[in-house]
C-alpha cells in the first residue's frame, strides 16, 4: 500500500522502518538457504566461494558434484529410500487424516476436543521424545530397523498436517450439498466421491504435500529406527557433514530446495483455488 500524501513524519518513519525490518528478516531467513545453490556448482571441493567463482570465471563452475551424486550407488539408494518412505507415509497419512477430519467434523462426535488434541500432539511433543518412544515401542515388537517402522513413524508425524488442512477446508463446506445429493438418490459412497472429495481436494492435497515434505526432511526418527538398509538421504547428509565434507551434499540440498519451492508453490495455488471454491477472495 503506498504511503498517503498526508502522512506525518512519524508515519513516514514507521512506513520505511517496517519495510526495512521485513526485508532484513527475509534476507536473514532466505539467504543462508539460497547461498548453497551457487556453491553446489563449485568446481573445487570447498564449501566457500573461490576466486574463480567470485570473478564469474566459467572454469570456477562445474556440474561435477551433481554427476558424482547421480553416479553414487550409496546416494541413489538413500534417495530411493527417502522417496519410497515419503510416498508410502504420505498415502497412509492422507487417508487416515482425511477420514479423521471428516469424523471430527460431525456435530455429534463425542470428545472431539480430546481426540483432536491427541491427533495433533506429534506436532507439539519434541521430536526427540517422539523418536525415543517410537523406538522403544517398535523394538519391543521386534520391528525396529525396518521400512515398516519408519513409514508408520512418519505417518504419526504427517497425519496432523492432513487433519488440520482438511479440517480448515471443511470449515467452509456447505452441508446442504450432502443432503441435496442424498435427496437425489446418491448413496454415501457416491456422495463422498462425487460431492465431498472434489470440494475438499485442495485441502487434502495440501495436507498430503505437508506430510510428504515432513517425511522427506525428517532425520531424527530415522536415526533411531533405521538400519543399514533403510538409510535415507537426510541421514546420509547428516553423516556426511560429520565424516566427509563433500559438496555433493550441496548438490543434493539444491535439488531439495527446488523440490520444496515447487511443492510450496503448488500448495499456494491449491489454497487460492480452495478459497475461490468457497467464494472467498484469495489473499
Amino acid at each position: 500500500m503506498p504511503l498517503p500524501t498526508y502522512a506525518g513524519p512519524l508515519e513516514r518513519t514507521w512506513y520505511y522502518s517496517y519495510r526495512f525490518i521485513c526485508a532484513a528478516i527475509f534476507i536473514f531467513l532466505i539467504v543462508p538457504i539460497l547461498v548453497i545453490v551457487p556453491l553446489s556448482f563449485n568446481a573445487q571441493p570447498y564449501f566457500t566461494f573461490t576466486k574463480e567463482m567470485l570473478s564469474f570465471d566459467p572454469d570456477g563452475y562445474s556440474l561435477r558434484w551433481y554427476e558424482e551424486l547421480l553416479s553414487s550407488r550409496e546416494w541413489m539408494r538413500a534417495i530411493g529410500n527417502s522417496f519410497f518412505i515419503a510416498i508410502s507415509a504420505t498415502i497412509i497419512s492422507t487417508t487416515l487424516g482425511t477420514l479423521a477430519a471428516l469424523g471430527l467434523s460431525r456435530p455429534n462426535m463425542p470428545a472431539k476436543g480430546f481426540i483432536t488434541a491427541v491427533l495433533i500432539s506429534p506436532m507439539i511433543v519434541p521430536l526427540i521424545i517422539t523418536a525415543a518412544a517410537l523406538f522403544s515401542f517398535y523394538a519391543r515388537l521386534d520391528l525396529a530397523n525396518s521400512y515398516f517402522s519408519i513409514i508408520m513413524a512418519h505417518v504419526v508425524l504427517g497425519t496432523p498436517f492432513v487433519v488440520i488442512t482438511v479440517t480448515a477446508s471443511l470449515s467452509g463446506f456447505d452441508q446442504q450439498l450432502i443432503r441435496a445429493a442424498q435427496s437425489l438418490g446418491a448413496n454415501q459412497v457416491t456422495t463422498f466421491f462425487k460431492v465431498i472429495l472434489p470440494l475438499l481436494l485442495p485441502g487434502v492435497v495440501a495436507g498430503a504435500l505437508f506430510a510428504f515434505i515432513t517425511s522427506l526432511d525428517e532425520v531424527v526418527v530415522v536415526l533411531f529406527l533405521a538400519g543399514p538398509e533403510q538409510v535415507t538421504m537426510t541421514v546420509r547428509m547428516f553423516s556426511g557433514l560429520r565424516e566427509e565434507i563433500s559438496p555433493t551434499i550441496l548438490a543434493l540440498a539444491t535439488i531439495l530446495v527446488a523440490i520444496s519451492i515447487l511443492l510450496l508453490s503448488s500448495m499456494e495455488l491449491l489454497r487460492r483455488r480452495s478459497e475461490r471454491q468457497r467464494g472467498m477472495s484469495p489473499g
